[in-house]
């Protein structure tokens, strides 16, 4: 019996009769006498060049028989029923497409052809596709010059900027993909077909975009597709539009490319940050949609809290730890170590190492977390204090010289500053290498230790007494000195009293006349005298002066001339007498020393 099902007869008068109607027409009147004439006038308008259904009735080694209700079966070559793998595709009972060539073969059946019933349904869709602006289905198969090759039915090139909405720079990633495929052009005589399979994606598109647009607004959470990665985020592919996911809306944490959160061809979820419809450009975020740890990182981490993290980055000026995904803190350069100077992070750490760290303050409003990595181990500068406690000696050597004085070790890594001040009590050093050199050993007085800020001051000088504490008494106001003029200036003169100790003649007291320039009078080296003035130990100050010198001179010399004047009024007859005696003595006693000068 002869299956119609799927099948296209044409009935004379130019009805159109499937095997579909057949079936239902046989369920519903089966052996009634119209169904039976129809049949038999179907029949006799099956001619050769047509296709047509038939059934399979038997499965040779070299044919398959099929029965189209015709006065004799036809034969098919199995071969057109091999499969790329080898296999039969086709076995009896099953109704397939068969064109029908002649109706007399060397044996006396018809001759079929499947291959050519598949040819031409192909072509038939291919023209109904090209009118209707409806698409085929095909695989690509293969790179050809300026596009691809594609296997519709019938061989079909694709033009490479027809293979994507974007043109694509690697077209062999196509290969082997099935898709839809708009017709472009056709010439069934030549056998050539330009399909595209843009065309059928902004089909999709637009369609989809209508849909898309209908819910598109801000704050709304949308399913979408991974399209295109770049440094900066990604595009996602909402339903006919695309929206931007900006690498820092991927996550509340560091990122540092967008790779390392989605792919193409992800399925992700992400919620409308901004929507502009002018520009249909939509703005996307993914971490939008979590809770933002910052909110209530204040409740986890508290000041001297102690914490394992990973540090992500290394800068100039400190290490980022990620303590938890999405939020992270720093540790300064300054809180990496107790003593140890370090230039550069990477001296201590390397990024994706674990570290241990101290919390030392949290500000959720800035996003802020300072770390600490050396507040993990005791403070040496507290056991500093302890062993060597304010006005204790020390013994160094000289780790480094400065314009501003000399740095002692104290302890390991632990370096004490004797300032350039206090170095001598009273010489002028004018640069600390005057008198050290590095890897001197130095004894020192321990004169102030500030934990805080990491500094111990040093004193040299402080060895000793200070030489000021004596000086008024060595020299008193209104002894006199002799010095050396060791500076000459506008305002004064400075005499050298003793080494490392200088005093001031003003100007004014240079001397008793008026005086405009010092220069023209004193010059150093030269020995002056002069009279102290004034001493101020506390300031280390002395004051000099030769006009008051002269002036004290002067007085000693008129208490003199008095008090030569008051003895020269108060003789006596008593003086006078004992004179007269004493002249008497000097001449008896000049004979006496004539004769013994005689004799000699």
């Amino acid at each position: 019996m002869l299956a119609l099902r799927g099948a296209e007869i044409l009935i004379p008068g130019g009805v159109q009769l499937t095997s579909e109607d057949n079936h239902d027409q046989r369920a519903s009147s089966a052996g009634g006498d119209d169904f039976g004439s129809m049949f038999e006038q179907s029949m006799r308008a099956v001619k050769p060049g047509e296709v047509i259904v038939g059934r399979v009735v038997h499965v040779g080694r070299d044919h398959v028989t099929v029965d189209i209700g015709y006065k004799s079966e036809g034969q098919i070559g199995i071969h057109e029923f091999r499969a790329r793998d080898g296999s039969i595709d086709v076995k009896e009972g099953d109704d397939i497409d068969v064109y029908f060539e002649s109706s007399e073969s060397e044996d006396g059946g018809i001759v079929l052809s499947r291959q050519k019933a598949e040819q031409f349904r192909v072509w038939r869709d291919i023209e109904k596709a090209y009118e209707k602006e409806g698409a085929v289905e095909g695989t690509i198969v293969g790179k050809v010059k300026g596009g691809l090759k594609v296997d519709i039915g019938v061989p079909a090139f694709l033009p490479g900027s027809h293979a994507d909405l974007r043109p694509a720079r690697n077209l062999d990633r196509f290969i082997g993909q099935r898709a839809r495929f708009a017709i472009l052009k056709f010439n069934r005589s030549r056998g050539n077909v330009v399909v595209s399979r843009r065309v059928v994606m902004e089909r999709e598109r637009e369609s989809l975009k209508g849909e898309t647009l209908k819910v598109l607004e801000e704050g709304v959470i949308l399913e979408g597709t991974v399209k295109n990665i770049t440094d900066y985020g990604a595009f996602v592919d909402l339903g006919g539009i695309d929206g931007l996911l900006h690498i820092t809306d991927m996550s509340w944490g560091r990122i540092g490319h967008p790779s390392e959160v989605v792919n193409v061809g992800d399925k992700v979820r992400v919620v409308v940050l901004k929507y502009d419809p002018e520009r249909e450009r939509v703005s996307l975020g993914m971490k939008q949609i979590l809770p933002d740890p910052w909110s209530t990182v204040a409740e986890r981490f508290h000041v001297s809290m102690k914490v394992h993290g990973k540090v992500v980055s290394l800068t100039d000026y400190g290490a980022f730890v990620e303590l938890e995904k999405g939020v992270e803190g720093l540790i300064h350069v300054s809180e990496m170590s107790w003593t140890r100077r370090v230039s550069h992070p990477s001296k201590l750490l390397q990024p994706q190492s674990e570290v241990e760290v101290v919390i030392l303050d949290v500000d959720p409003a800035n996003r802020r977390i300072s770390l600490g990595l050396k507040q993990t181990e005791p403070n040496p500068w507290e056991m500093v204090r302890i062993n060597h406690p304010v006005g204790s000696h020390i013994t160094g050597k000289v780790k480094s010289i400065t314009d501003f004085g000399v740095f002692v070790g104290v302890d390991e890594g632990i370096d004490g500053l004797v300032h350039i001040s206090d170095l001598h009590w009273t010489k002028k050093v004018k640069h600390p290498s005057e008198l050290y050199k590095k890897g001197d050993d130095v004894e020192a007085v321990v004169l102030a230790i500030d934990v805080e800020n990491e500094r111990i001051s040093l004193g040299v000088k402080q060895l000793v007494e200070d030489p000021w504490n004596n000086v008024p008494a060595r020299h008193a106001i209104g002894s006199r000195i002799h010095g050396t003029v060791s500076s000459v200036t506008d305002f004064g003169v400075f005499v050298e009293i003793e080494e490392g100790l200088e005093g001031l003649i003003h100007v004014s007291q240079l001397s008793t006349e008026r005086v405009d320039k010092p220069a023209q009078l004193f010059h150093v080296g030269e020995v002056v005298e002069a009279e102290v003035t004034h001493v101020d130990a506390r300031e280390r100050r002395i004051g000099l002066s030769i006009k008051a010198l002269r002036r004290s001179e002067e007085r000693d010399e008129v208490d003199s001339y008095l008090r030569r004047e008051r003895e020269g009024s108060k003789f006596s007859f008593e003086d006078i007498l004992s004179e007269e005696l004493r002249l008497d003595r000097d001449e008896g006693d000049q004979p006496a020393k004539a004769k013994s000068d005689s004799d000699k």
